[in-house]
């Protein structure tokens, strides 16, 4: 798949893909005899990967270590599943929060909507 596919494909800008391999979040992305990066299967995975990670909010440093750890092989399944099990900590931590926050808005406007019918009542009498 050329960069334009795979951009459309993952809703990712071509910026950000280059970015992406630049960095070291996705592996080198081989290139066709006229230097057109040709995105494999693969690749595409570890695009799809990146990207749900993303937005789950996990930091681009935490990412990069992941995927350099992946790349040195199986002696690192250990570290790997430690840095995501950590992830999957702070995530939870962060959906507590939300949640938390969640119920206090709808609290807030749970109030603001019996204000309004106690205002409508008061202005039919």
């Amino acid at each position: 798949m050329t960069i334009t596919e795979v951009s459309k494909k993952f809703d990712l800008s071509q910026d950000t893909l280059r970015y992406y391999e630049r960095i070291g979040l996705i592996p080198s992305i081989k290139r066709n005899k006229g230097g057109i990066r040709n995105y494999t299967e693969e690749d595409c995975r570890w695009i799809e990967f990146i990207k749900c990670m993303r937005n789950a909010g996990l930091p681009i440093e935490v990412l990069i270590e992941y995927v350099t750890l992946f790349q040195q092989g199986d002696g690192t399944i250990e570290e790997r599943k430690m840095l995501l099990i950590e992830q999957r900590k702070l995530l939870v931590e962060k959906m507590e929060s939300m949640k938390k926050t969640i119920e206090r808005l709808d609290y807030k406007i749970e109030r603001y909507e019996q204000w309004v019918v106690t205002s409508e009542s008061e202005l039919k009498r």
